[in-house]
């Protein structure tokens, strides 16, 4: 059971890396699978999203030492998930945690990829001017 954890980790770290692999890997195999274009990026968001928020947040580790990336990224998802989950309550009177969670969680995958652009770039930056 242990190797096999460790095959998860190192295949998590190597995809976190770069994760426009998994996006395109998951969006080409869901749409030669159905055929269906929003359904691909759909799925193809949602499962990019975990490695984006283990790179984004390592990138910020990286960035500003410490280790508040992920607890960061986390708690503004909850937050915006709370404020969303208020104003659904008040405009509605009904709470929908799923169409709330998937709308924090496809938000999330649009910020935090621009903050992994914009992490990259100031890292890639940092360290040629360190040199």
């Amino acid at each position: 059971m242990g190797a096999l954890w460790e095959v998860v980790k190192q295949a998590y770290g190597y995809l976190s890396v770069l994760p426009f692999i998994p996006f395109a890997a998951v969006y080409i195999g869901t749409y030669l699978y159905s055929r269906d274009r929003k359904q691909s990026i759909q799925l193809a968001i949602d499962v990019t999203m975990v490695f984006l928020i283990g790179s984004v947040s390592g990138l910020f580790n990286q960035l500003f030492g410490g280790s508040f990336g992920f607890y960061g990224i986390l708690l503004v998802m909850l937050i915006g998930a709370g404020l969303l989950g208020n104003l659904q309550h008040r405009t509605k009177g009904r709470f929908d945690p799923v169409r709330i969670v998937r709308v924090v969680w496809r938000v999330g995958f649009f910020v935090l990829a621009v903050l992994y652009i914009i992490f990259l770039i100031v890292g890639l930056i940092r360290s040629i001017v360190q040199v």
